[in-house]
């Protein structure tokens, strides 16, 4: 046995514009919704309804969809995480 340390190839970062974008479709609904003053009022009102009821319906919709798309690109991150540790590292 040598007492040389094993050469490994760098490993791939943790924090990756891909994940950060997920960060943000994950955490864009509850800065809306938490940011109250926003939305705190009536008007506009569309088609009868103040603007405080469907402005929170508007966003049950966009979070399914970020959140449909954060899936997604994680997905593809680990398929990519996956695919690259079994190559043994060599794609960047």
């Amino acid at each position: 046995m040598s007492d040389a340390p094993e050469v490994k190839p760098p490993a791939r970062p943790v924090v990756t514009p891909v994940r950060v974008v997920i960060a943000l479709c994950l955490l864009a609904p509850f800065a809306a919704m938490l940011w109250v003053g926003s939305y705190a009022k009536t008007d506009p009102a569309f088609i009868g309804i103040p603007f405080f009821y469907w402005y929170q319906m508007a966003w049950v919709l966009i979070s399914t969809a970020l959140t449909a798309t954060a899936y997604v690109l994680w997905q593809r991150d680990q398929r990519a995480r996956t695919s690259e540790a079994r190559s043994g590292g060599a794609a960047q």
